[in-house]
């Protein structure tokens, strides 16, 4: 098969009206990506001669997603035939095989796509492969008509008869396809249907009258799931989470209730991490080794490094590095900051636009005040440095290494470093005070 070459064509012109959004379809994520650019990830790893994604009308967005594989418009949607028609122009006359997608199938695996292509190669040389399926619900999926001549017929559901509806093998869409053959076929198929469109399943029938043969290859039913509604979307999320749950546990992390954890499709996990019930983790997260994550964290666009421990109720936004056996504690975010080894954020605070160095203690309920209305501004927290609680640094400000931060300070100027500052109203008594006052207001209310 190495020898043999590819054409890649995926369908995702579909306007999706069950989703009820204005964003189109195939741009609705599965774990944390949309559906399209999961495809293309698969299709990548076959190294396609060309490809092409096949779009709507103003569907701008899915151009942007997909680039740089190029694009075509289908202006008026007549069908799967008149679909790939579109695509004749970016593939143009092609003698190898020719696959045809479907952007909200995005579950299908490449080694699902190898054995159909494996079936191409076969000494019958079918002049189409159709990726058949059995769901536990047939519904409204065409079937597969196949005899001992190979695969037969492609019946749509709306034209099949009730025999033909009693059978449990539906056609998925995806098709690998004879390059030679196929705009031959494409130009024949008509609309003589219950929809009056150009179905491309009629090919088989058009292959077989012209004496050529086709076949068909069984799927997996959790592949081949077509994500048309909010509903089948939350099915597909849910298939891809045990996926990635299991592929964290097979590679070494524990996960205490895993079906309360979510992961993003490109979260990296190291070794002996342990990760507690009911933690998200959002595009773009990178968690070394020896890492203990505690209940109800959430994580995206984060880094943490080995022997860290983290929440729980942390949250780590995008930017944030968390250093090797640093600590995050309860109700703890971080936003673009470094926090460094062995440093410490454990309780109630907001960390933004800084740096904490290495073995820092920030205590509870400090604040880097980073943000003036207009401009974002660093704070720079050196190694060592202690900041009481209750705390506020007005950014840009820098606090050196082993200085102390009184508890209850705003603090506004530099900090050098081994000093104290404290930044607060000085304390009072008035002895007495509170005794008289409450017989005042004892005296009045009895009065």
């Amino acid at each position: 098969m190495a020898s043999r070459k590819l054409a890649v064509i995926i369908l995702a012109a579909g306007m999706g009206t069950r989703m009820k959004s204005a964003l189109p379809k195939v741009m609705h994520p599965i774990a944390g990506r949309p559906m399209v650019q999961h495809l293309l990830d698969t299709v990548a790893g076959l190294e396609p001669d060309r490809m092409v994604v096949v779009v709507g009308p103003e569907m701008e967005q899915i151009t942007r997603a997909v680039a740089p594989v190029p694009t075509v418009i289908q202006t008026e949607r007549l069908g799967t035939g008149h679909a790939v028609a579109q695509a004749r122009q970016a593939i143009g006359d092609f003698d190898g095989d020719v696959l045809v997608l479907y952007g909200d199938t995005p579950l299908i695996t490449r080694a699902t796509i190898l054995r159909l292509l494996a079936e191409r190669c076969d000494p019958a040389n079918p002049a189409v492969v159709v990726l058949g399926f059995k769901p536990d619900d047939p519904g409204q999926y065409g079937r597969l008509v196949v005899g001992a001549e190979g695969l037969k017929a492609i019946v749509e559901y709306r034209d099949a008869t009730p025999d033909q509806r009693e059978n449990p093998l539906c056609n998925s869409g995806v098709m690998a396809m004879d390059g030679t053959r196929l705009w031959g076929l494409i130009d024949r198929i008509g609309n003589q249907n219950a929809k009056g469109e150009y179905y491309l399943t009629d090919l088989v029938a058009l292959a077989r009258a012209d004496g050529a043969c086709c076949a068909h290859v069984e799927g997996d039913p959790a592949e081949l799931l077509g994500v048309n509604s909010r509903t089948e979307q939350a099915v597909a999320e849910a298939v891809v989470q045990l996926q990635l749950r299991e592929r964290a546990m097979e590679d070494g992390a524990t996960l205490i209730d895993p079906e309360t954890v979510w992961f993003a499709w490109d979260t990296k996990l190291g070794q002996d991490v342990t990760v507690w019930p009911h933690v998200v983790f959002g595009p773009d997260v990178t968690v070394g080794n020896n890492v203990e994550i505690k209940g109800f964290c959430h994580f995206e666009g984060c880094t943490i490094a080995d022997g860290a421990q983290i929440g729980p109720y942390a949250r780590l936004r995008p930017g944030a590095e968390i250093g090797p056996k640093a600590h995050i504690g309860n109700f703890v975010e971080i936003k673009k900051s470094v926090v460094e080894t062995g440093a410490k954020v454990n309780h109630l605070s907001y960390i933004g636009d800084a740096r904490v160095g290495e073995g820092a203690n920030i205590g509870a309920g400090t604040i880097t005040c980073n943000y003036d209305g207009v401009n974002k501004s660093f704070t720079d927290i050196g190694k060592g440095a202690f900041i009481g609680s209750n705390s506020c640094l007005v950014a840009p400000i820098k606090v050196g290494d082993g200085a102390y931060v009184g508890s209850g300070s705003v603090i506004t100027k530099e900090v050098t470093p081994g000093a104290l500052a404290v930044a607060r109203g000085s304390q009072m008594e008035v002895k007495g005070w509170a005794d008289r006052f409450r017989a005042q207001r004892a005296k009045q209310k009895e009065g």
